[in-house]
């Protein structure tokens, strides 16, 4: 029966759940009686909800505390083994699964490195496949507990009735790929186990904004600072984030070619791999077939000498040079979004650290303009290297939190699309 405002009995009960469970997993153990002002529901709808998630397993005792003259109140917490998600980064150097128990506590993970044919999408697809079922395998946890796989990658996802989850990665290939429906095709995972698939700036944005130095931010941004650059928006109207194309805003008129085909973009002169170009160009020296991540280390030991010796003057120059540009590129968020907060992850951002990091927020302030410019912070994100992976088993909780607790419903059969079938049309056999 739904009431004046369009809301069944059941819409209730799914929103006093979910209000309950988000209430003990940010801030338990808490006690029923400090539920209620938590949550805002009556003593009487506090312990009907709870009754329900402790009889589904999901909330469980974690000990009392005294109160004022009466008897000691039982504290509640989310149950961690009540549920399981994993996350995948698809990033630029590899692609990492790890998995989760509720309280995303990792109980297990799985890397495979990327070569130079780092993006051929039947790579891709092949290392999330024996990813996942390594670390189910490892965990010794039947695929059927899991609430979701989340995948953070490269590029636009378009999500379609037909296909599901569709990539848009100019920047590495990729135009239009069915990733769900791909990794459907022959997956390990029963139909049950749904795929949340989003822009990897995203899901680096979700996590720290729920679990790192966004936390109680209304207005941030956080920036994915690796190979390329990208960006995720959080403001009250978009709470959940949005990934922004920030590394292809045009700095430079007829400037150096960027990976995606267009010229003077952002990511040509702030990304890592730009950065690194840029210094064997000015004579920097880096063996070949040397990682992305190695080489930059290089650079950043020849410019930040370790036993305190000479700079190498190259080395600091084209360091400099890519801190004003993505000060100037923070500016143009500064500007246009006036955030609170900006928040720097990514393994390359991670990596140059807080010696970087003074040089970025000057020019970023020299940039901007002085009101927006004062009431923002620009700082590191607090997640580590993990973050991308984090915030995409996020995608999943935060559905499962979203239905109240209830697993999610069978995924719709997802037929072999025409794309799969001239790929392999074009197999060798």
């Amino acid at each position: 029966m739904a009431g004046r405002n369009g809301r069944t009995v059941r819409d209730l009960r799914r929103a006093n759940r979910t209000a309950v469970l988000q209430r003990l997993y940010f801030d338990g153990p808490l006690s029923r009686f400090e539920l209620g002002p938590a949550t805002g529901l009556s003593s009487g709808s506090v312990s009907n909800v709870v009754a329900d998630l402790v009889g589904d397993g999901l909330v469980e005792e974690a000990g009392s505390v005294d109160s004022d003259g009466g008897r000691p109140r039982t504290l509640l917490r989310v149950a961690p083994g009540s549920g399981h998600m994993i996350g995948v980064d698809v990033g630029e150097t590899r692609v990492r699964v790890e998995l989760f128990d509720l309280t995303l506590t990792e109980l297990a993970r799985a890397e495979r490195p990327l070569t130079q044919q780092r993006y051929e999408v039947e790579v891709i697809v092949d290392h999330i496949r024996e990813g996942v079922a390594e670390v189910l395998a490892a965990a010794r946890l039947a695929p059927e507990r899991l609430l979701g796989v989340g995948i953070g990658v490269p590029g636009i996802v378009e999500h379609t009735p037909d296909r599901g989850a569709v990539v848009h990665g100019q920047t590495i290939g990729w135009d239009a790929v069915p990733l769900e429906a791909l990794l459907r095709a022959g997956s390990p995972l029963p139909d049950t186990v749904p795929y949340f698939i989003d822009n990897g700036a995203k899901t680096l944005g979700q996590a720290e904004m729920w679990f790192g130095a966004g936390r109680g931010a209304r207005n941030a941004i956080v920036v994915l600072f690796g190979s390329g650059v990208g960006a995720c928006l959080v403001t009250p109207e978009v709470e959940h984030g949005r990934a922004v194309e920030w590394g292809h805003l045009t700095v430079r008129v007829r400037g150096r070619r960027c990976r995606c085909g267009a010229l003077g973009c952002l990511e040509a002169y702030a990304g890592a791999e730009s950065l690194l170009a840029r210094w064997r160009e000015e004579g920097g020296r880096v063996p070949e077939g040397t990682d992305e991540e190695t080489a930059l280390t290089s650079l950043l030991a020849a410019a930040y000498p370790p036993d305190g010796g000479t700079a190498d003057p190259v080395a600091a120059a084209v360091l400099e040079e890519t801190a004003e540009y993505l000060g100037a590129g923070l500016s143009d968020l500064i500007n246009l979004f006036q955030p609170e907060r900006i928040l720097i992850g990514g393994w390359a951002g991670l990596q140059l650290g807080t010696r970087f990091l003074p040089a970025v927020r000057r020019h970023a302030v020299s940039y901007a303009l002085r009101h927006p410019a004062r009431k923002v912070t620009v700082d590191l994100g607090r997640l580590g290297p993990d973050a991308v992976t984090v915030g995409a088993a996020i995608l999943p909780l935060a559905d499962f939190f979203a239905r109240g607790g209830r697993r999610p419903e069978p995924a719709p059969e997802n037929p072999l699309p025409a794309w799969r079938t001239a790929l392999d049309e074009r197999a060798p056999h």
